[in-house]
């Protein structure tokens, strides 16, 4: 990869690495639909107007809208929703780490809604060791029956699930820019959330502090609208296979954020689990294997 395309990754990874240590100061004052309506509005509001800065049109394409509203409930709506909720029942810390399983679940949908992503040997031994971290990971709560904490775990990995579905979906964009397509995903998760947050959690009656309002529009600034244009960007830059690197470092970021700062106690079975899981991604991955196999080679 070129220098400025590590600067977009590593950015990006400090970007969504602070978004989980944003959700735990937000969730001090606010509800967790709440939460979510407050960040995907915002952000979609910031990214309307960047839209107009740029001199971009919003599309009026009813299909291709439609395909957005199906990408904001499995980009933003659900996963953001099952993370906000999961994390008040365990730590920003552990839910990054579990939010790392994405591309674990996203080499398995690949290979069956796929033509051109299947699973070779590689791979599969990488899910199955991923997926053998997840369990060291979930054992100290499991060792105590399934309670909150178990299904907050749970909550996380289904984020990390519908992740992989948006990536599969993702494939329709095709045509638009990557701003626009952004936009038309956060602008029907905000239709959709709006009425949700004010149904269900009567945001109105929260009196939060300038800490949690901040962290709420940092989540939304950075941790979203901010974030996609880099996103889109590294994309372009250095294509979808080095967009996985950002999964190895984002619980870095969480980590330092939510143990040096919010203090945050993580088990010693949950940084093994961590290893483990990230020796599954580097299977996936292949790089660390062509490294290896070139050396023989040599």
């Amino acid at each position: 990869m070129s220098s400025r395309a590590w600067v977009i990754l590593l950015t990006l990874s400090v970007l969504w690495g602070g978004t989980f240590f944003f959700i735990e100061l937000a969730l001090v004052d606010f509800t967790p639909f709440t939460i979510v309506c407050l960040r995907v509005l915002i952000a979609a509001v910031a990214l309307f107007a960047y839209l107009k800065l740029k001199g971009e049109a919003v599309p009026r394409d009813l299909h291709l809208w439609g395909i957005f509203l199906v990408m904001g409930l499995l980009n933003n709506i659900l996963p953001f929703s099952l993370i906000v909720w999961g994390q008040t029942h365990i730590t920003g810390s552990v839910a990054s780490i579990l939010n790392a399983t994405t591309p674990l679940f996203a080499v398995i949908l690949a290979h069956f809604f796929t033509a051109d992503e299947k699973l070779n040997r590689y791979k599969l031994l990488g899910v199955l060791v991923g997926y053998g971290g997840v369990v060291v990971m979930m054992q100290p709560s499991l060792a105590e029956g399934f309670n909150l904490e178990s299904l907050g775990q749970l909550a996380i990995l289904g984020a990390a699930l519908s992740y992989g579905f948006a990536g599969i979906w993702g494939k329709r964009l095709k045509g638009t820019s990557a701003l626009v397509n952004a936009f038309g995903m956060l602008a029907c998760s905000s239709v959709i959330m709006l009425p949700v947050a004010l149904i269900v959690d009567d945001p109105f009656s929260a009196n939060p502090n300038w800490v949690s309002l901040s962290a709420v529009v940092a989540l939304a600034l950075f941790g979203t609208a901010l974030a996609y244009i880099f996103y889109f960007q590294l994309l372009a830059l250095a294509g979808a296979v080095n967009l996985l690197l950002v999964t190895f470092l984002i619980p870095v970021t969480a980590l330092l954020l939510g143990v040096g700062i919010l203090q945050e106690a993580i088990h010693p079975l949950a940084l093994l689990g961590m290893t483990i899981i990230f020796a599954g991604l580097a299977l996936i991955d292949g790089r660390i294997l062509n490294l290896f196999r070139k050396t023989g080679k040599a």
